[in-house]
């Protein structure tokens, strides 16, 4: 293995420490969580979860934190949550990956809930 050099090292340490900092659960203002239960991954919340990731790395929304949890409801699957403190918990049922997208754009990023996937707004 060749020799790095001190900015080789500053730029790996660099790149590392971005990486960590979006699993940095503190300093962040939203919390969005996408039901992972069995039933939900086989009706593509694994896919739910990665393009709404995506997008929010696309976006560059530091104050976002993306986590999973368990089955919420079956019937209701792939289950996504917003959470914003200002705004209180949203819960979004049977979202595609357009949806998923349209929740990062329309929600995340410009503050309107979506009424058509909405089924909770508290």
């Amino acid at each position: 293995m060749a020799k790095l050099s001190l900015e080789d090292l500053r730029s790996l340490r660099s790149e590392k420490e971005k990486e960590l900092k979006k699993r940095d659960i503190h300093n962040k203002s939203i919390h969005v969580v996408v039901a992972m239960g069995t039933s939900g991954i086989e009706k593509g919340a694994k896919l739910i979860l990665n393009t709404i990731a995506d997008e929010v790395e696309k976006a560059n929304l530091d104050s976002v934190i993306i986590t999973q949890t368990g089955a919420i409801q079956e019937y209701a699957e792939p289950v996504v949550e917003v959470y914003e403190p200002s705004k209180g918990l949203t819960v979004y049922q049977n979202v595609s990956e357009k949806d998923a997208k349209r929740i990062v754009s329309e929600h995340l990023i410009g503050g309107t809930i979506l009424l058509d996937k909405c089924v909770k707004e508290a």
